[in-house]
């Protein structure tokens, strides 16, 4: 049965795999020029979620992990998956905990993105994570991950300078730092301004 997408049509659509985060589609479609294509689509099962993580201090926490797709290191915030059905909130605070071993006292609602929209539905949601309190890690057995806590500055230029490619962190980071910026980096003031969540 065939669907009208925008100036797409989707004349079929077929699961070509499916695990327990993805499914992989095959679209056979007419594009906006009105010719045959196929289309390949990745449909997650979780959003992803993204905490920028800012203490009393104006530091903030990157984890370095290995990301076997890419079979390299990457620096990042702390990043996590949350089912589609659940709270974006709550997945935000386990991970911040499971990988830093970090509380907050306060969350703000910082952006939502699409992490590669050319070719799958995947969004996130990114917070701003203050009043932190140090615990302990909880990693999970996929996860080896080093800690680093830095200048918010700091983070801000390894995203401009390439040292940070993750596009989450780099969108996060850089949203922050333009946001603080209006607020000449008084971080009491920028907070006010935030929309909390709880």
């Amino acid at each position: 049965m065939s669907k009208v997408l925008g100036p797409w049509q989707q004349l079929s659509c077929h699961q070509v795999y499916e695990n327990p985060w993805l499914r992989l589609e095959h679209h056979e479609v007419k594009t906006p020029a009105n010719t045959d294509g196929i289309y390949g689509k990745i449909c997650f099962k979780n959003i992803a979620v993204g905490i920028v993580a800012i203490d009393d201090e104006g530091y903030t926490y990157l984890v370095k992990q290995y990301r076997y797709p890419l079979a390299q290191d990457s620096w990042e915030i702390p990043e996590g998956g949350c089912p589609l059905a659940s709270n974006p909130l709550d997945a935000a605070r386990r991970e911040l905990l499971e990988e830093t071993g970090l509380s907050a006292g306060q969350w703000f609602a910082l952006q939502n993105l699409h992490t590669s929209n050319s070719v799958t539905d995947e969004c996130a949601e990114v917070f701003i994570a203050t009043g932190l309190s140090q615990g302990e890690q909880y990693l999970e057995e996929t996860e080896d991950i080093q800690v680093a806590r830095l200048p918010l500055t700091e983070a801000v230029a390894m995203a401009l300078d390439g040292r940070i490619t993750d596009a989450i962190s780099v969108a996060a980071l850089l949203k922050t730092h333009i946001l603080l910026s209006q607020f000449n980096g008084v971080t009491k003031d920028f907070f006010a301004s935030m929309p909390a969540v709880s």
